[in-house]
């Protein structure tokens, strides 16, 4: 679980509290540290204590002198349990995720019109191109649109309308691995392996164990000897 960032309590008590103007130069420097700090403050907060609460306990601590709702000895005792719930929580949530994500790689690997490379890339040919195949060395400009497992789009150059252009071993290993595999004009499904991709991290929408499945089109080859198609340059995905 993400690190709880201090926030400083007089921003989060109600509205009656709050000084309506700023008449001091320790009023406007009050505000910016609560603004600075809420910004740099987890988002996700919310989801694991109320914010209210929370400045309560630090606002009775600074200006009630200790007269606290819970007794000091007992903090450490009560936030250890309760975090240690929630990271157990949360660990069995990424082990049914990992275990899902391995279970359709697996099912998957049956299609007879999947195959499964040694490193255990999975990918299914939609349309074969004619073109030369990109090396590693090589930039390339393709259209993309990514999922996964449950239909969920995380990225797509195909929603956007517009190609992306960038070298081949710039992005995940299980995406280099295929262009490399595809000729100009290609049209893939793959269906990258987390150990291709993006591991344990979390990536926000893409949680660890992803199984990340691209539509992938090869316009070009953006080198003069091999460059044909769609050459058009956007930002790199």
């Amino acid at each position: 679980m993400k690190k709880l960032t201090t926030i400083v309590a007089a921003t989060l008590l109600s509205a009656s509290t709050f000084a309506q103007t700023l008449q001091t130069e320790k009023d406007s420097a009050s505000y910016a540290m609560g603004i600075y700090q809420a910004l740099s403050t987890d988002k996700e907060i919310s989801e694991y204590v109320s914010i209210e609460l929370f400045a309560q306990g630090f606002y009775d601590v600074i200006f009630k002198k200790g007269n606290t709702l819970i007794a000091e000895e007992k903090v450490n005792e009560i936030l250890q349990n309760y975090f240690q719930k929630l990271s157990n929580k949360e660990q069995e949530e990424k082990q049914e995720l990992c275990l899902a994500n391995q279970d359709f790689l697996l099912k998957n690997k049956e299609n007879k019109d999947v195959i499964t490379t040694e490193s255990g890339l999975q990918y299914k040919i939609i349309t074969k191109g004619t073109g030369a195949k990109p090396t590693a060395a090589d930039t390339v400009t393709v259209h993309y649109k990514g999922t996964l497992i449950d239909g969920t789009v995380f990225d797509s150059s195909i929603d956007r309308g517009t190609p992306t252009t960038f070298p081949v071993m710039a992005v995940i290993p299980g995406f280099s691995e295929a262009l490399q595999l595809m000729n100009i004009g290609s049209k893939y499904i793959i269906y990258i392996p987390s150990e291709l991709g993006y591991g344990m991290m979390d990536m926000g929408v893409i949680k660890p164990c992803s199984t990340l499945i691209f539509e992938l089109e090869l316009l070009a080859i953006n080198n003069d000897s091999k460059a044909t198609g769609n050459t058009k340059k956007s930002k790199k995905k």
